[in-house]
């Protein structure tokens, strides 16, 4: 009995279980001398690189875990924080606001360049050269899109304020870009609530009989 709950519960993140697997693929090659190149080629992203290359590179940016870090995390953060999204969101929402943040963060570190280090936001030259990979902003912007789905607006403050706290302490262009994909998402969020009121305000204001709806 345990057993079958347990694999009606992995099959409802099909796309989860990918990701992870993607990013497992993607360490591997990348480690390899077959496989680094492509990787670079596909996968790396960089603040120097031509905007075309960059956005093209983006989504598979995402699976591509940082050679500086133990790959066990971003397999961690992708299976668990993930899977709550792909459930508690959907698919495409999930999909949708992971590569919303990461594109944020892959967009804010040109503009932080171009800024240069003299501006609160802006990133010192040398950023650019900085390879610029892994799931970290599209699990940060998942989080804040779960505690916004769900109004758990301490929970979301908190996260939140973990990641201020990380660019104060460490301000670093991976902390800015988790502000960034905060930014990003929270925006995401606030179109689709005020879409939602106005098409919400619309229905009510029908006449009685003709599709007025209260709120599930």
């Amino acid at each position: 009995m345990r057993e079958a709950r347990a694999g009606r519960t992995w099959r409802a993140v099909p796309m989860t279980l990918a990701a992870v697997a993607l990013t497992a693929f993607c360490q591997l090659a990348q480690n390899q001398h077959w496989g680094y190149g492509i990787i670079q080629q596909l996968g790396c992203v960089r603040a120097a690189d031509p905007l075309w290359a960059a956005l093209l590179r983006t989504p598979l940016s995402l699976f591509v875990p940082a050679l500086d870090l133990p790959v066990w995390g971003a397999l961690a953060q992708i299976l668990v924080v993930f899977g709550i999204a792909e459930l508690v969101l959907g698919r495409r929402r999930t999909l949708l606001i992971a590569y919303t943040a990461s594109l944020a963060g892959t967009l804010y570190a040109r503009l932080g360049v171009a800024i240069g280090p003299g501006f609160p936001l802006g990133l010192p030259a040398a950023d650019a050269q900085v390879v610029d990979t892994g799931p970290s902003a599209a699990v940060v912007g998942l989080a804040m899109a779960v505690c916004w789905r769900h109004r758990a607006w301490l929970t979301g403050a908190l996260v939140a304020a973990l990641m201020i706290a990380e660019v104060l302490v460490k301000a670093n262009l991976a902390g800015k870009e988790h502000l960034a994909a905060i930014v990003a998402v929270l925006a995401l969020c606030g179109a689709a609530e005020l879409r939602r009121q106005a098409g919400y305000g619309r229905v009510r204001a029908a006449p009685d009989g003709e599709g007025a709806w209260e709120p599930g």
